[in-house]
């Protein structure tokens, strides 16, 4: 009996310990979902009832679970319904709800010491918020652990935007967006000088829309497309596709638009919708899984099984998982692997159930060591890898990030840019290698106006496109070069750079830009802040100003240009100099007679004085020997005078001849703007137009001299000194008097290539401006064109393009406002016309005294005797002619000798002097022929005989001639002047004393 009830007392035992280990096999897990996670609650199903089937990770256990749904912004409902799961005795705690409710959760898993595995859910697919921490009691442990990855949105979006180098971009968030998820990011961005704008969508899309058309006008309009440019979406992928589709239908955005959505909630399939709707470029930022290409090795990790329809990409139920379902599934994964390991290690503590209401209800006892359990242990489901660090959080996250290339093809391919993690940072380039490097295959539409020398028609062939030339031509050939794009180029169909109209539109190369015809606008376009808030501008390729050309002066031709030196009442004083002190000279000789030498032909008459006196005026010398004092010194300060004068006179004509620039009255726009003689003007509506009349009227910016300018430009409302097209204002100036304000650049060329050289220009000291590039707003190729602009000025080839067209050596003088060249100029006939006038009238006027003179001459002496006088014979013809000599008779006194015994004199050694006293019969002045001849004393000195013949009207005075190396004189020899005939071979020698 004992041994029976001893076995009996065994099988009761082991029974008890049966029925203890089976009803530990038990697994209960609670979960709290929100009322949205429908998904959630599914997939934690199919999570339970795998392991449950399957034998890889519990061989006898089983898990049940309790699940309760709650609303999302209730905390208390979350709280009253994890004390009732609690109450039936769950093992661990799973919820996906949001942060308000999490906060309560959290409190309640670390009072009763169940692990709470929470993950974050954001309401209706919104990007997620950091959660705020929960205080708790300091040094308690916390239960709860965050399944998924802190949130690390700021810094995967802050990394896009500096890699893509946006300065200024807006940001929009959906009505269900914490903001104050994003307040780092903002803080950063301001840091570094980023132009941020904030925009909240809201729930109904269209009337948002609707309501910017209404209340915006159209400047306002054109703002808020350069805004929507650059554009980050902080919403969920049903509001962004809703947002997008209205966004381009209302053509609010056009395919040069660049936009970056981020969520980690976007699956495949909504990728590939936003594609289709978006038009542009638009790039997304994920959260991405790493997993093994090879399907096998997806769904079957170290110790267990996946279920194939969640694991499979290919499978439609794999692609519509959302993030939260991911982690779902692999948490109840991770608390499997726990209970199993804690089972083998005989850890195992039964919980009773617990209440949450009573005042003594202790904590689970084991909830301690399934907390380190949980954290010290890992798992591979469908996030990759699921384990926690020691503050409980996950610390693998990875991001994708996809793009598209700019276009206007809707369904564009999505590419793998890059990958960023929390560790490595970005893995790759988010550059648009296809924009940089190579732009083959894209073909530009450039549209253009015709502007001297930056874009002229070089061949216009009948039935082929016509050819451009000009530096802004050879500017957009060495963009074309070096990215490897094409163009095709037209005029603007009304021949203008364009302005905003009264009804808001442009008009023009602007309007072609505006309304998307065209791709670029290229011409002597510069940047103005009025262009800018309506198109983007590259950076400048060339500087501008504002310069003003003007017609040269004509240079008249003045023949007595020689005069020119002296001024008309000078020369009148000077003439009128001469015959005062010729009279001062025959005054003072015929008061004080001169003694005048032998032989001397001059005489001390009034004639002779004004001969003398103009001769030394003109540096010629004089004949008149002055003896006196008195008429020396008059003469010496003549001299004197006459020596100043003619300096004065050669150098000032010298300068006055060389000098070929003559200053103008207008030298600057300030010399412009002062006068009023000079009419000037500009194109209607330019950019110089705008200009002058943004610094006249604006009361910031008001300059005198624009406001001066701008009542000349406008008299009349601006149709009479304004003209249409550049062309007008050159052909004005070149026709009459007028002053075009142009563009510097433009009217140098123009000045450079005159073929008369008959322009100059005059410009302002400093640009202000450039010319630059224009492309629609939110070009993708601007910064890649300035990117290549700066290239092409700091290795000089923009400088080697600028010569081209604005030589240095240019042939024209701009500056100067008379028609000269830059090389010396030559004296032309021009210059001295006068002086030859002067000669050739002294020539007609010498051969008319001497016609008169002649004429005279043969008057007196050739009058014919009377009948009576004939009839007497040669007495009374001696009567008649009281002079005996005839006309071949050459009477001498030689010292009282005659012809004859002067003959036969010898020469002697020493010199003697010839006396003659003239007849008396002569009643005309009698001429003295006295010719001198020397000899040397020395037979050695074979110097020749030298003979000088004088001329006089008065008889030598003896004078005696020293001894000397001279050996002979000889002289002597008198005639009646009209009586003089040339020697002749039977004429007498010559006498010799």
């Amino acid at each position: 009996m004992k041994v029976i009830s001893a076995v009996l007392l065994l099988a009761v035992f082991w029974s008890q310990e049966w029925k203890s280990v089976l009803s530990d096999s038990i697994i209960h897990i609670g979960a709290i979902f929100d009322e949205s996670a429908r998904k959630d609650d599914e997939v934690f199903r199919l999570a339970v009832a795998d392991l449950n089937l399957n034998n890889e990770i519990l061989e006898t256990e089983k898990i049940t679970i309790s699940v309760e749904f709650v609303d999302g912004n209730n905390p208390f409902q979350a709280v009253q319904e994890a004390c009732e799961l609690m109450n039936r005795g769950i093992l661990a705690l799973v919820s996906s709800i949001g942060c308000m409710s999490a906060g309560s959760l959290q409190t309640l898993a670390n009072a009763m010491h169940i692990p709470h595995l929470f993950i974050q859910r954001s309401p209706a697919g919104t990007p997620r918020s950091v959660c705020q921490p929960t205080s708790r009691i300091p040094g308690s442990d916390d239960y709860t652990l965050m399944v998924r990855p802190p949130v690390y949105l700021n810094d995967v979006i802050m990394t896009v935007v500096s890699e893509y180098s946006w300065q200024k971009f807006i940001l929009f968030y959906d009505s269900d967006f914490d903001i104050r998820g994003i307040e780092d990011f903002l803080d950063r961005t301001s840091q570094q000088g980023m132009d941020v704008s904030l925009q909240k969508v809201e729930s109904n899309i269209n009337m948002m829309i609707t309501s910017l058309f209404r209340t915006m006008r159209v400047e306002e309009l054109h703002r808020y497309r350069d805004t929507l440019r650059r554009a980050v979406l902080f919403m969920s992928p049903a509001t962004a596709k809703a947002f997008i589709t209205e966004v381009v239908e209302t053509n609010l955005v056009a395919f040069d638009c660049h936009w970056i959505l981020i969520n980690e909630e976007i699956t495949d399939y909504d990728l590939q919708e936003l594609v289709l709707k978006s038009i542009g470029r638009l790039t997304v930022v994920r959260q991405t899984f790493p997993m093994p290409q090879n399907t096998t090795q997806r769904c079957v990790k170290h110790n267990h099984r996946i279920n194939t329809s969640l694991c499979d990409p290919k499978n439609p139920r794999s692609q519509q998982l959302e993030i939260s379902n991911r982690y779902i599934y692999d948490t109840v994964l991770l608390l499997a692997n726990t209970f199993h390991r804690k089972l083998e290690d005989r850890k195992w503590h039964s919980m009773a159930s617990l209440s949450c209401i009573r005042k003594n209800s202790k904590p689970w006892q084991g909830g301690k060591s399934m907390l380190d359990t949980v954290k010290k242990f890992g798992v591979s489901g469908l996030t990759s890898f699921l384990e926690f660090t020691e503050n409980g959080s996950n610390p693998n996250i990875f991001f994708e990030i996809l793009g598209t290339n700019y276009g206007e093809d809707r369904g564009r391919g999505v590419s793998r840019l890059a990958m960023w993690d929390p560790v490595h940072g970005l893995n790759g380039t988010l550059t648009d290698r296809k924009l940089e490097n190579n732009m083959r295959g894209v073909v530009l539409r450039v549209v253009t106006v015709l502007e001297e020398p930056f874009v002229m028609v070089s061949e216009n062939v009948l039935g082929k496109p016509k050819k451009y030339q000009g530096f802004s031509i050879d500017v957009l050939d060495a963009l074309s070069n070096y990215l490897g794009f094409k163009y095709e180029i037209y005029v603007a169909p009304d021949h203008k750079y364009g302005s905003m109209q009264a009804d808001g539109q442009w008009n023009g190369l602007m309007g072609e830009l505006v309304f998307k015809r065209a791709d670029v606008g290229l011409s002597a376009l510069t940047i103005t802040p009025e262009r800018e808030s309506v198109v983007d501008f590259t950076t400048r390729y060339m500087d501008y100003s504002v310069g003003v050309l003007l017609r040269k002066a004509e240079r008249t031709v003045d023949m007595f240009a020689c005069l020119a030196p002296f001024d008309l009442s000078l020369w009148a004083c000077i003439a009128g100099t001469v015959l005062l002190i010729g009279i001062l000279v025959y005054l003072l000789n015929w008061l004080n007679p001169p003694r005048l030498p032998m032989g001397s032909v001059s005489s001390t008459t009034l004639y002779n004085s004004m001969w003398f006196v103009y001769g030394s005026f003109v540096q010629q010398g004089g004949e008149v020997p002055y003896t006196t004092l008195a008429t020396r010194m008059m003469m010496g300060f003549w001299w004197m005078f006459a020596l100043i004068v003619i300096s004065s006179y050669t150098a000032n004509l010298a300068a006055f001849l060389t000098i070929s620039r003559i200053e103008n009255s207008i030298q600057s726009l300030q010399d412009l703007s002062k006068q009023i003689e000079l009419p000037y003007g500009t194109v209607l509506d330019s950019a110089v137009y705008d200009q002058v009349r943004s610094k006249a009227m604006n009361p910031f910016e008001r300059d005198p001299m624009y406001s001066q300018m701008w009542r000349m430009m406008n008299r009349t409302g601006g149709g009479e000194n304004n003209v249409e097209e550049s062309k007008d204002g050159i052909r004005k100036v070149k026709s009459g008097r007028f002053g075009f304000v142009w563009d510097t650049a433009v009217l140098e060329y123009v000045a450079n290539n005159d073929e008369d050289c008959s322009f100059y220009t005059v410009s302002s000291s400093a640009p202000d401006r450039g010319y630059g590039i224009a492309m629609q707003h939110g070009s993708p190729y601007r910064d890649i064109f300035s990117q290549r602009i700066l290239e092409l000025q700091q290795n000089g080839d923009m400088d080697i393009l600028k010569l081209k067209w604005w030589p240095k050596d240019s042939p024209c003088d701009l500056y100067s406002s008379v028609q000269t060249r830059q090389h010396g100029n030559a004296l032309d006939i021009h210059s001295f016309a006068g002086v030859f006038c002067v000669l050739a009238a002294g020539v007609v006027l010498s051969c008319l005294i001497a016609m008169v003179e002649s004429w005279w001459s043969r008057r007196k002496g050739s009058r014919v005797p009377s009948k009576e006088t004939q009839a007497d014979g040669p007495s009374a013809r001696q009567a008649a002619d009281p002079c005996p000599h005839g006309p071949n008779e050459h009477p001498l006194a030689l010292g009282g000798q005659s012809q004859n015994q002067a003959a036969n004199t010898t020469n002697t050694t020493a010199p003697t002097a010839t006396h003659y006293q003239p007849p008396a019969c002569c009643d005309i002045p009698c001429a003295l022929i006295v010719q001198h001849s020397y000899e040397p004393t020395n037979p050695s000195e074979l110097a020749p005989k030298m003979r000088m013949t004088t001329f006089t009207t008065s008889p030598p005075t003896p004078r005696t001639i020293r001894k000397s190396t001279w050996s002979t004189y000889t002289g002597g020899l008198t005639a009646c002047a009209p009586r003089m005939r040339a020697p002749t071979s039977s004429s007498p020698p010559l006498p010799s004393i």
